[in-house]
C-alpha cells in the first residue's frame, strides 16, 4: 500500500510552485480559483451589503444631474467632476459629504482604483485641513473594513496572488514584533509596500488590529496631505506622477525613517 501524501497549504489553496514552470503547471495556476464556495458566497454578499447601503445614501441625497457624475479616471476627468459638483457641494455640503465618504470607503474596502483622485478632489472641494482630516478618516475606516473582509476570507487570494511577496512580509513582521508598530508606521509612510498589499495581508500575519490600526491612522498624513493640497491646484496638474517626484518621495523616506529609528537604535544597544 503506497504512503499517503500529505498536501501543503500551498497546494491546499492551489498555488503552483516557482519552479513548475511546465505550461500544464502555469494553466493550472492560472485557471484555479482561490476561493471556495463559500467565500465567494460570503465575499459576494458583503459586496451586496455595501452597495445596498451606498445606493440607499445616494437615493437620499437631493437630486442632481447624476449623468455627469463617475468615478474618475484621469486629471482630466477630474476636472469635470470638481465643476460638476463645486455648487453641489456648497448647496448640501452634509449630505455631499456624506455620500463622499460612503463612495470612498466603499472603494477603499473592495479596492477599487481612484481613491488618490478621491483625495485630490478633496483638497479642490474642501481645502488643506478638512480634506486631510477627511481622506484620513475614510482611508482609515476603508483599510479597517478590508482589513477584517481579508481576515474572514483573504488567505486564500492573496497566497494566490502574490505568495512571494507574503513569505517576505510574514518574515519581517516576525523580526519586528518588538517595534511591530514602528515598522508598520514605516510601511504605511512610505510606498514600500502598496497599501492594498498591506491591507490584505497584515491579518494573515497576525498582525494585530490595534497595530495596524494606529498605523493607518498615523502613517496616512503625511501622504494625504501631499496629495490634498495637491487638489489645491489642480489645474496645474498633468498626471498622478506629478505628485510623487523625487523630492517628495525623498521627504517620505526620511519621516519613515524617523519612525523606524527607535527600532535601529534597539538592535544597536543589543549588539553592542
Amino acid at each position: 500500500m503506497a504512503p499517503t501524501r500529505i498536501l501543503t497549504r500551498d497546494e491546499e489553496l492551489g498555488v503552483i510552485s516557482d519552479d513548475d514552470d511546465s505550461p500544464s503547471g502555469k494553466r493550472s495556476k492560472l485557471d484555479r480559483f482561490p476561493l471556495s464556495r463559500w467565500e465567494l458566497a460570503v465575499s459576494l454578499g458583503v459586496f451586496l451589503v455595501f452597495s445596498s447601503g451606498l445606493c440607499c445614501i445616494y437615493m437620499t441625497m437631493p437630486a442632481a444631474e447624476f449623468g455627469k457624475l463617475k468615478l474618475p479616471r484621469s486629471i482630466a476627468d477630474l476636472r469635470l467632476l470638481k465643476d460638476n459638483l463645486a455648487n453641489y457641494a456648497n448647496e448640501y455640503p452634509a449630505q455631499f459629504v456624506l455620500g463622499y465618504c460612503a463612495t470612498y470607503i466603499f472603494m477603499q474596502t473592495f479596492m477599487i482604483p481612484g481613491t488618490i483622485f478621491m483625495s485630490l478632489l478633496a483638497g479642490a472641494l474642501f481645502g488643506v485641513f478638512k480634506g486631510v482630516v477627511l481622506v484620513v478618516f475614510n482611508a482609515t475606516a476603508g483599510a479597517t473594513s478590508c482589513f477584517f473582509l481579508s481576515k474572514l476570507i483573504g488567505r486564500p487570494l492573496i497566497t494566490w496572488l502574490w505568495p512571494d511577496k507574503l513569505r517576505f512580509f510574514q518574515a519581517e513582521i516576525s523580526k519586528r514584533r518588538d517595534k511591530l508598530l514602528n515598522y508598520m508606521l514605516f510601511l504605511r509612510i512610505t510606498p514600500t509596500l502598496p497599501n492594498l498589499f498591506i491591507n490584505l495581508a497584515s491579518p494573515i500575519v497576525d498582525v494585530p488590529f490595534h497595530v495596524f490600526f494606529l498605523a493607518t491612522l498615523i502613517g496616512l498624513i503625511p501622504a494625504a496631505y501631499i496629495t490634498v493640497r495637491a487638489g489645491l491646484a489642480i489645474g496645474d496638474l498633468k498626471s498622478v506622477k506629478d505628485l510623487y517626484d523625487y523630492k517628495t518621495l525623498s521627504v517620505l523616506f526620511l519621516i519613515g525613517f524617523i519612525s523606524i529609528l527607535p527600532t535601529i537604535l534597539k538592535r544597536k544597544k543589543i549588539v553592542e
